[in-house]
Order: structure tokens, then sequence, then C-alpha cells
């Protein structure tokens, strides 16, 4: 499957941060970021960025969201740090 959209339409902003970080430097890999059997065009970018320049692009993706997507990302980062 291709990569969703990362603006509200899409999927991205339901993902916290951790998730979104070891995605876009890893790709999409069965059983540790994506479903056992999942299949996925979504390549790994490790070897092309570093890791702050991952930070910088997902800071500009999440920049474009609108307000309640960016909250509830950030709840979902907050509850991935501190599982209850």
């Amino acid at each position: 499957m291709p990569a969703p959209p990362h603006d509200a339409t899409g999927h991205t902003w339901h993902h916290p941060d951790a998730v979104l970080f070891a995605i876009t430097k890893n790709g999409l890999v069965p059983g540790i970021t994506a479903p056992a059997g999942y299949v996925s065009d979504m390549p790994a970018f490790g070897q092309l960025l570093s890791n702050e320049d991952i930070i910088a692009v997902l800071a500009y993706i999440k920049s474009t969201w609108p307000p309640r997507a960016s909250a509830a990302q950030r709840e979902a980062t907050e509850q991935y740090a501190n599982p209850r």
C-alpha cells in the first residue's frame, strides 16, 4: 500500500512521535512498525536522512495539521510515552 497523505485527511496524526520516527527511519517493518504480514511501499529513510533531519521533516508535517489533529497526536505521544 502507498503511504497515506500526511495532512489531516490521512492517518499520520494518529501515531505517536516515536512511531512516526521509527517508520520514517526504518520503513514499515511487519511485526515492528506494521502488523505481521503487512505489505507497504513505505521505504526506510535512515540511510538518507540524519535523525535531526527526520525530526525536522516530521515537525514540518505536524505544523500543517489543524489544531484538533495536533492535539490528538500530542495525546497519542503522551500515552505512548506513559502507558497506564
